[in-house]
């Protein structure tokens, strides 16, 4: 399992993230863990270099998530820890990286200004079907930003400004509000005019143009929540579930005047919204702004990936021996994008938790039958098709959360059936997977029922199995303390046996109840009953604190 495991860290201008995915070859990952730790490294800007305190608190963060690896057993070879602008620009970066290597073993690769911009635009082909297109991505981080144009993955053209939103923030452009933007955006002007980079993208040009960083995806949030509309559309635009991650320069504009309006209720209303990202959120769409205008940008697609999913996939493409296939897997990645959509990052994470555990007992139902074809009763075939059927349907399986726990797994199925978000898949694979996430919880499927009636015999009994694997799976996530990495599944004249090691020392990631010892063992048990009426045998459990013998 640990093969399969690849981690990146990336030490940011205004924070430093970890994520830890599980990959699978040509060209899939699915995010395990990922988390952000608010070391501002950028305000220290001023003085280009790194002080004692950011050298302390980035060393506490750092020495987090190398527990968190290891605890993940992610191999050494497989963990790469990348620094951007504000490590770049310091003083004092040979110090810096000395100190992490002692404390905590990483070797941190400063990346150049191209190199960042590179990974972010691999990123984001990671998350949008954009492969064949000449693309322009943006990436606005806390101390610089990134332009990258190229096709098909390689960049034909990249370019590094020393122009970011908490660097921008701590600037002096004056004390009134409306002297302070002004004067920001004639310096955001100034500072891409003399870059050469409107004339450079005009002569290279560009088919659509993306954003894959954070605040870019907080704008689109602010457009999609109709945070420059005083939220009058809000519970339309999440009732109608179609919204895909863009936006235009009308959408941005208006989120971005009703940033720069003044005044401490403005500031109250920006600091709710926007948390931790709002003391930098105006300059960084002011930036924003002005680089649409200057290029001539009408509309991006965002991104809901960027740098470190562009540095694991520069990781897989070595560890792979060229075998990765960038392009690969576009079907899935329209699951992560809906996943995404709804869920945000963390919730997706704990999708793919359950995901992960579905996959082990998927497999370990193959292998059993596999050695013992006669004790093993499967009244279909199991193939990878069915595999990936559950896999989305995990990954799906909590996007209803949004409106409320009650009843969410109906507007799961109510979402992935409405919203044309699966693309390569035919309707009655959506409506699959759609049924798979309406009956992870509660009742169970009744194949009488008019939803299954274009479904034939064989498709029905495949339903069964997958509806027991995911409807077991996501039981034995929320029970919270468990790890997918310990599991053994096997097979005997007394049925099948499931063993799961103890999650030690593992962050627990939110999911929609963390059950306790007695709701885990009514729970776990009706699942059981359900799982034996399927495959006409026990399978006996046992974790840590629980054993169903």
């Amino acid at each position: 399992m640990a093969d399969n495991l690849f981690a990146a860290i990336d030490i940011g201008t205004n924070a430093f993230k970890l994520l830890i995915v599980q990959a699978h070859h040509p060209g899939k990952f699915v995010p395990l863990l990922t988390v952000k730790e608010p070391v501002v490294l950028g305000r220290d800007s001023s003085s280009s270099t790194i002080s004692t305190h950011s050298q302390h608190l980035s060393l506490i963060s750092l020495k987090k998530f190398s527990e968190l690896i290891q605890t993940h057993r992610v191999p050494s070879l497989h963990t790469r820890c990348v620094a951007t602008s504000a490590v770049r620009e310091a003083r004092n970066k040979a110090q810096f990286i000395d100190s992490v290597a002692e404390t905590t073993g990483f070797e941190v690769e400063v990346l150049s200004g191209e190199q960042e911009a590179r990974f972010s635009y691999l990123g984001a082909l990671q998350f949008l079907p954009v492969f064949e297109k000449l693309v322009l991505n943006v990436d606005i981080g806390g101390g610089s930003t990134e332009f990258a144009i190229g096709s098909r993955g390689k960049v034909d053209f990249c370019l590094s400004l020393k122009l970011g939103h908490v660097t921008l923030t701590q600037q002096n452009f004056g004390d009134e509000e409306a002297e302070r933007v002004l004067n920001m955006r004639e310096y955001v002007r100034k500072v891409v005019k003399e870059s050469g980079l409107v004339e450079k993208v005009k002569n290279f040009g560009f088919e659509v143009a993306l954003g894959s960083s954070g605040t870019t995806r907080a704008i689109e949030k602010a457009v999609f929540k109709g945070y420059g509309l005083d939220f009058a559309d809000n519970e339309a635009l999440f009732r109608e579930c179609k919204r895909d991650w863009r936006f235009s320069r009308e959408e941005l504009k208006s989120v971005v005047d009703r940033l720069c309006k003044g005044g401490e209720g403005q500031k109250v209303r920006r600091d709710g919204f926007f948390k931790r990202r709002s003391e930098s959120i105006v300059a960084g769409g002011i930036l924003l702004e002005e680089i649409f205008d200057l290029i001539g940008v009408k509309e991006i697609l965002v991104s809901g990936y960027g740098l470190r999913e562009g540095v694991i996939a520069d990781t897989l493409a070595k560890v792979f021996d060229g075998g990765y296939d960038l392009n690969a897997n576009a079907r899935f990645r329209s699951l992560l994008r809906l996943a995404t959509r709804f869920n945000g990052k963390k919730k997706t994470t704990s999708a793919a938790e359950s995901s992960s555990i579905a996959r082990e007992i998927f497999e370990g139902l193959r292998k059993c039958k596999e050695r013992d074809n006669n004790g093993v009763n499967l009244t279909v075939p199991l193939d990878d098709k069915d595999l990936e059927y559950l896999e989305a349907a995990c990954l799906l399986h909590n996007i209803g959360l949004f409106t409320g726990k009650k009843s969410y797994h109906k507007q799961s199925y109510h979402i992935i059936m409405n919203g044309n978000h699966l693309h390569g898949y035919s309707a009655e694979e959506v409506k699959f997977i759609a049924l798979l996430t309406r009956h992870h919880r509660k009742k169970l499927p009744k194949f009488d029922d008019s939803s299954f009636n274009e479904f034939g015999e064989e498709a029905k009994q495949k339903f069964r199995v997958l509806c027991a694997i995911i409807r077991l799976s996501v039981v034995l996530h929320q029970n919270g303390y468990i790890s997918y990495r310990e599991m053994d599944f096997s097979h005997s004249h007394e049925g099948f046996k499931l063993v799961i090691g103890e999650a030690r020392g593992q962050t627990l990631l939110p999911v929609v109840e963390q059950c306790t010892a007695d709701n885990f063992e009514v729970e776990l048990r009706h699942e059981l009953d359900y799982f034996k009426k399927v495959f006409k045998q026990e399978l006996f459990v046992k974790t840590p604190s629980f054993s169903s013998n």
